[in-house]
């Protein structure tokens, strides 16, 4: 599914132009869903947490039973010298990948002999200054680590996803916001969420149902760095309701300004607008 206009992938130890097949249909991952990915960004000659976000696909291979096989400092030379291949100012979506490839005798269980790995970089242009989003509740709930691999960023999450996002459609809303097995808000369809009352910032405690976000963390380091608390609480429907400001926080547009939850709404207000300052000031000092 190629979301950009230019596309180059990294499979098999070189660089290919353009979206190449990398999966064969007997693959362990195209059978049995044993995806994981990871997503980062090129923007203006930056790739801020880089290395975390490779890091953390390696994770992600473990949590669903691959075995990782290349290395966070080789993963992030790796996309280094892909990146260089677009034109200078392009805005990149980085997505190194793992899948399974064999199984166990009965199939279901990875065999950890062998695993693909590839990297997409996919041009993707960076959400303007201006771009918002609404929400709405969903029947659909983030499941539990008992249930569902919460603890990987995979591919076999997202159809949960999808029909979250896809019920936030249909009643006319940007995205949906997702409880946990409680009942507690967890996080957007694709994104966390924060919320500000009173001056003060909140967000859904990390509780094992929703993957806690690494720009989620590097927006809570630069608040406190900032002299602002980040109260990681347990939040309900009501709360939001009741909030000055909500943004969600991810890496495709790092921050996104929420100016409706069902009939509430927000401006974009002081806070939001410098949690983003901030985010590009660190990634400008780190780059």
């Amino acid at each position: 599914m190629a979301v950009g206009t230019e596309i180059h992938t990294y499979f098999n130890g070189a660089w290919h132009a353009g979206d190449i097949p990398v999966m064969r249909a007997a693959d362990h991952g195209s059978w049995l869903g044993s995806t994981v990915f990871d997503g980062a960004r090129w923007v203006d000659g930056l790739a801020p947490d880089l290395d975390a976000h490779c890091a953390r696909v390696n994770r992600s291979a473990e949590a669903l039973m691959l075995t990782p096989t290349v290395s966070t400092d080789d993963m992030v030379q790796m996309v280094m010298e892909g990146v260089r291949r677009f034109a200078p100012g392009t805005a990149v979506y980085i997505r190194p990948m793992y899948w399974g490839i064999h199984g166990d005798p009965t199939a279901i269980i990875p065999g950890p002999e062998e695993t693909g790995f590839a990297i997409c970089l996919e041009a993707i242009p960076m959400a303007g200054p201006d771009a918002t989003t609404t929400l709405t509740t969903t029947r659909f709930r983030r499941p539990v680590l008992e249930s569902a691999v919460v603890n990987a960023k995979a591919g076999c999450l997202y159809p949960n996803n999808a029909r979250m996002l896809a019920e936030a459609r249909a009643k006319g809303f940007g995205n949906a916001l997702v409880a946990d097995a409680m009942g507690n808000v967890a996080e957007t369809a694709t994104a966390n969420v924060f919320m500000v009352k009173d001056g003060e910032v909140f967000t859904p405690i990390a509780n094992g149902t929703f993957l806690s976000g690494i720009t989620r963390a590097r927006h809570i380091s630069n608040l406190a760095a900032d002299g602002v608390r980040v109260n990681e609480t347990v939040l309900t429907f009501d709360d939001f309701r009741d909030a000055d400001e909500v943004f969600l926080s991810g890496n495709m547009s790092k921050v996104t300004p929420v100016t409706a939850f069902d009939d509430r709404q927000y401006q974009v207000g002081p806070v939001t607008r410098r949690v983003r300052e901030m985010y590009w000031d660190w990634a400008r000092s780190a780059g």
